[in-house]
């Protein structure tokens, strides 16, 4: 079974989906890994760090992104013309790299009509379920049902989450193992660093409160910070300030040593819809990647890695 790896932080700007793209382009290429790299975020980065545009437009007019998956599961009864599964809309293969596969995402992921009304209508047919014991129910099944046909198909699912904290972004981190929070020394991205967290130990109890003897709980867990930079000595002097302030927070294990310099290929790699260390794998930003590709797999190996990932006793039927 895939290990679900979610890379998110409160704040954007930070180098999530760089992050994303590029650590599961490594994970595939040098480590022969099985990754697949799911976009929860509407501005679809990851997608368009991974393809061109117009690629996108043709996949997204005939339906085959993340959000066709998501609404036939807030309504599993819409008629539709055209009927997928989740290996349907998958693109394999993706930046030509063996075994890096991408379920895209979309400008338009739910609608929040749609869930608001089916979870009402649950809510008056049960009136020993209280709305937001119904909510938490759903919010922790709907990526979680997403992914389930192909947990088998990979080593890990990487998914890039939108920075704020919608219903997809809480369902993501609920179906996850483990999160990576990349960050910039930066005081607005450390409060960022301080939000998540607040809002993790939120999403766990909410759940626990819900169903107490629940015996598939949230089982998320932080593997570690990583440090985007940029260059210059002055900032690099500033930046270690914020770096050792960060360091009193969290412990040594929940830091990744590896940091990603600002290097302008890649940025400039964006233009190829590919990941830097694929389109230019001998620059610093592109080995610095390669280097903590290795990192993340020691330290999946430290934190003994999760077997049991069972869907649990939430039935989608119960929410119908």
């Amino acid at each position: 079974m895939a290990l679900i790896i979610s890379t998110v932080n409160m704040k954007g700007g930070v180098g999530k989906t760089t992050l994303t793209v590029n650590l599961a382009a490594c994970l595939a290429r040098h480590h022969k890994k099985r990754v697949l790299v799911v976009d929860l975020d509407s501005q679809i980065s990851a997608t368009l760090s991974l393809m061109p545009p117009q690629d996108f437009a043709r996949i997204r007019k005939a339906r085959r992104t993340i959000s066709y998956l998501i609404e036939t599961t807030i309504k599993p009864t819409l008629k539709l013309k055209q009927s997928y599964d989740i290996n349907d809309i998958i693109c394999p293969f993706i930046a030509n790299v063996q075994g890096l596969d991408l379920l895209p995402g979309d400008i338009e992921l739910y609608d929040e009509y749609l869930v608001s009304e089916m979870l009402h209508k649950k809510a008056s047919k049960d009136s020993s379920t209280d709305f937001q014991s119904i909510w938490n129910s759903f919010e922790l099944i709907l990526i979680k049902k997403i992914l389930e046909p192909v947990m088998d198909n990979y080593d890990f699912i990487i998914m890039d989450c939108a920075p704020g904290y919608n219903l997809v972004t809480r369902s993501g981190l609920a179906a996850s193992d483990f999160y990576i929070l990349p960050a910039r020394p930066e005081p607005l991205s450390v409060v960022g660093i301080q939000l998540l967290q607040r809002r993790i130990r939120a999403l766990k109890e909410s759940h626990e409160n819900t169903d107490p003897d629940n015996l598939d709980p949230i089982k998320l867990n932080l593997l570690g910070i990583v440090f985007i930079l940029s260059g210059g000595s002055l900032l690099n002097r500033y930046y270690n300030q914020v770096m050792r302030r960060v360091s009193d927070d969290f412990t040594s294990t929940q830091l990744f040593k590896n940091k990603i310099p600002m290097d302008v290929n890649v940025a400039k790699a964006l233009d190829t819809f590919q990941p830097v260390v694929i389109s230019m794998p001998a620059t610093a930003g592109a080995k610095a990647f390669q280097k903590l590709s290795g990192e993340f797999l020691e330290k999946l190996k430290d934190a003994g890695g999760i077997t049991d990932r069972s869907p649990g006793r939430i039935n989608l039927a119960d929410i119908e």
